[in-house]
């Protein structure tokens, strides 16, 4: 019992992302597909449909497969904890919830497929932790050298490749991170963390 109790909810918007989209994976397992074409996939649909504006933000807490959802949910679990704490946990999900809307109406406005997943947040958590070693004003290296391998491998695979995979919302998702990144770091100044102060 006393191992629990050490046992620290440590990332509220990630753990809560990550448990929410678990719940969705297997209600689309329950409902043999159902889950995911009602509420957690993204399609373009009549502005009528009440579901269709749930199905802009609930499209990233759903996943095709197990598969699926562990690959996306190790790299936001890895990433995520070190943006909410040095972000907060109200501007991880103000940021999530962008991505979700920005990457929904894309899809629904011009990529015309069905889009689930969470993949776009992921990129975008990717692109924003190579942002947060830098001062207040400064650009950081680590980041311009992850926008050019991430991104532009993403927008070449976009244009040249055909395997079933939304690079548009990888690149989307990684260019709000960078956004928010550089936009959180006009604001903040580094953080001392010299011993003894």
């Amino acid at each position: 019992m006393g191992f629990f109790k050490k046992i620290q909810y440590n990332s509220p918007v990630v753990l809560t992302y990550a448990l929410l989209s678990g719940t969705a994976l297997l209600l689309n397992w329950v409902t043999g597909g159902t889950a995911n074409r009602l509420l957690f996939s993204v399609y373009p649909c009549s502005w009528t449909d009440p579901l269709g504006y749930i199905r802009l933000f609930g499209h990233v807490l759903g996943h095709v497969s197990f598969d699926h959802y562990a690959g996306n949910m190790v790299l936001l679990l890895l990433l995520g904890p070190l943006l909410e704490e040095k972000y907060g946990s109200k501007s991880l999900l103000l940021m999530v919830a962008a991505v979700a809307l920005i990457t929904g109406l894309a899809d629904v406005l011009f990529m015309h497929v069905i889009l689930l997943g969470a993949s776009g947040v992921v990129f975008m958590t990717i692109i924003l932790t190579s942002v947060v070693s830098g001062d207040k004003g400064r650009i950081p290296l680590t980041f311009l050298i992850v926008v050019l391998v991430y991104l532009g491998k993403e927008i070449a695979d976009a244009i040249l490749v055909q395997d079933g995979i939304s690079h548009l919302t990888h690149v989307i998702g990684g260019l709000c991170g960078g956004g928010f990144g550089l936009l959180f770091n006009s604001c903040y100044r580094k953080t001392s963390y010299r011993s003894g102060e």
